[in-house]
């Protein structure tokens, strides 16, 4: 009697797996700025399959889903590159109203029918770009940022729009302005400003001023930043007037109550969450508190790199049961809350249901592939590990996952390791195809929460100031040390990636170890000098902090450089680039290409800082895929 062969088991990095292009690229949903009204949830629905258009979208109180603008137009501004904040709604007899600006065509627009019209043009010089939008609550006109693009550097206002076009200046002089919030009256408007070389999660200004209604200009402003210098941001009010903020005096983003007495403004803050209260500004219209009647506060903590839902009533803080949201769960007129709800182990969705109970997620990003298991599905394991100078570091490890493919006898699994961008900003635990792609085909995946990073606290965040491309790549190379240790990855399976300031990381990483086979730098950083020269407005001044103020610093600059440790660069390199990158110029790609004899360079002609077309993620992926696959095959 003979038996037959086992099937052969396919090495680690060349599984068969589900999740295709088609799959992440075109028939993924994005999610961003959730808001309700009454019984109305409405948020921000980014399609791939549409060219990356955004798309206010809503649901109304019986369940009905449907778009909110006209087709053809795409929500979006190019305020600080990044943009956010590009639309606001508000209920009008019951029907919703909609102000916002359009990606391509600028400007401001108004729809509460099938039909938009435009209540203030971009303009052609200077060019008036506009963010943070919220509508006045006692007439039909708008509060926002303003930016406007002439000569010379970028100007930013706070102003107040009227529906026939009419724009009165309500503040100016600062570098930068950020969420001016009416309060629900309109007597008084609330915002936070910066100035160069600080940065918004380093040192901002709270301001509140009455609004006086009969010349349309701010009375006297009051300055409710405290004694300290700290990042204050996210102003908000409650539906009885109380005004909110979270300032990260304390060491961490904690939120602040400010009540009114006729006379002046007193803060009480709220400590006690064991979280941190508030997330980087590097888009507008992030909402980390949700005020809610009765004096009592929701609001988003981040503890240990994960996300968790907090109540504060009567000066205690409670963890509450609301999913796993990646913004603060919205209230609704019936007492349920509404959220991006973003588990571990499933795609993201919009969610609706009341705390400790089964919630409904109506409006799924994708579906996923029939036959699709929880095995086939890679969640997170957070690590905290040791790095340079006797600190911890963290991040998440991954391992491969699927139902239908394992590791070969005594094989271990090649290892990704995934360098966040920013660098202020932060790996998250959420489900995410861009890890999923990986450990679906069998590779393991580290996602790197360096120093620098947030949620861990101030002093975590400000381990970087003039440490870039040394703390980064200290932890990065700890982190796959970490792995390694624990026999979690293959030593000559081990490769690199990273976006943006994440591009800098690796590309340090590959110049300084020789733990990596391979790197991708997607629309990465190569020349510092050039970027602090080139950069455009919101960042001129980031790397003062990040490196030393520059000329000062330039030999800093030149040595921290990719471009300048290219020689010690041996492996292969894959640069993927937008050409109408304005953030990160095609430039630094192009340069850096020039220098390393084993690199390849594409460049996606209209993809600008981030790709948002489907034709180009698919493309990304699949180019990335084979690089390594390649760099495997002996």
């Amino acid at each position: 009697m003979t038996t037959s062969p086992s099937p052969r088991r396919p090495a680690s990095g060349n599984w068969p797996s589900w999740v295709t292009p088609e799959l992440v690229a075109g028939r993924t949903l994005s999610f961003s700025e959730l808001r309700t009204a009454g019984n109305w949830i409405f948020w921000l629905e980014s399609r791939p399959d549409e060219q990356g258009r955004s798309v206010i979208t809503a649901r109304d109180p019986e369940g009905h889903i449907r778009d909110l603008i006209p087709p053809g137009y795409s929500v979006g501004t190019r305020v600080h590159e990044y943009g956010g904040g590009a639309w606001d709604v508000r209920l009008k007899n019951g029907a919703p109203q909609v102000v916002f600006s359009d990606r391509k065509l600028g400007g401001l627009w108004f729809s509460d029918d099938p039909c938009a019209t435009q209540w203030a043009q971009a303009g052609e010089d200077p060019e008036h770009r506009y963010a943070d939008l919220a509508f006045d609550p006692v007439s039909d006109a708008v509060f926002c940022v303003r930016e406007s693009h002439g000569e010379g550097v970028p100007v930013a206002t706070l102003v107040h729009i009227q529906s026939d076009g009419r724009e009165t200046v309500l503040v100016e002089g600062a570098d930068f302005y950020a969420a001016p919030r009416p309060s629900p009256d309109g007597h008084f408007l609330a915002w936070f400003s910066w100035n160069d070389p600080a940065m918004p999660w380093t040192v901002t200004t709270l301001s509140v001023a009455p609004f006086d209604r009969t010349t349309g200009t701010l009375g006297p402003v009051t300055d409710l930043t405290g004694p300290e210098p700290c990042s204050i941001i996210e102003p908000c009010w409650s539906p009885d007037g109380t005004l909110y903020a979270t300032s990260d005096a304390s060491g961490r983003w904690t939120p602040i109550r400010f009540s009114h007495d006729g006379i002046g403004w007193h803060p009480h803050s709220l400590d006690g969450a064991n979280a941190e209260i508030g997330l980087p500004h590097w888009v507008f219209g992030q909402r980390s508190m949700a005020p809610l009647p009765e004096n009592r506060l929701l609001a988003l903590g981040i503890r240990h790199g994960l996300n968790h839902v907090l109540l504060e009533e009567h000066g205690h803080w409670t963890d509450i049961s609301l999913g796993t949201p990646v913004n603060v769960p919205q209230p609704l007129k019936d007492g349920r809350f509404a959220w991006i709800n973003a588990p571990t182990d499933v795609p993201a969705a919009i969610a609706v249901g009341h705390p400790g109970e089964p919630y409904d997620r109506f409006r799924t990003s994708v579906t996923l592939p029939p036959g699709v298991t929880k095995a086939d599905i890679a969640t997170p394991t957070p690590l905290i590990f040791p790095t340079a100078n006797g600190a911890e570091a963290h991040a998440l490890f991954y391992a491969p996952a699927s139902s239908t493919s394992a590791l070969q006898d005594g094989e271990k699994p090649p290892l990704v390791v995934m360098a966040h961008g920013g660098p202020t900003g932060r790996a998250n635990p959420s489900f995410a195809f861009k890890v999923q792609w990986w450990t679906s085909r069998g590779f393991a995946v580290l996602d790197v929460n360096y120093r620098g990073s947030t949620g861990f606290g101030r002093a975590y965040r400000e381990a970087l100031d003039r440490q870039w491309g040394v703390a980064d790549i200290e932890d990065c190379l700890a982190g796959v040390q970490a792995v390694l240790d624990r026999g979690l990855a293959d030593p000559a399976r081990c490769v690199i990636r990273g976006s943006s300031a994440g591009g800098l990381t690796v590309l340090g990483a590959l110049a300084q170890s020789d733990l990596f086979a391979a790197g991708t730098s997607l629309y990465g950083v190569t020349d510092l000098r050039a970027l602090a020269e080139e950069t455009h407005k919101f960042e001129a001044r980031y790397l003062d902090g990040l490196i030393g103020p520059y000329p000062e610093d330039e030999a800093v600059y030149l040595k921290r450089s990719p471009i300048t440790q290219a020689e010690g660069i041996a492996v292969p390199v894959l640069f993927l680039h937008g050409g109408a990158d304005r953030v990160v110029p095609l430039s630094q790609a192009e340069s850096m290409r020039t220098k390393l004899e084993h690199s390849a360079l594409h460049v996606y002609p209209e993809e600008a800082h981030g790709f948002r077309v489907r034709e180009t993620i698919e493309d990304a992926l699949q180019r990335e895929l084979a690089f390594y696959q390649q760099v495997f095959t002996p």
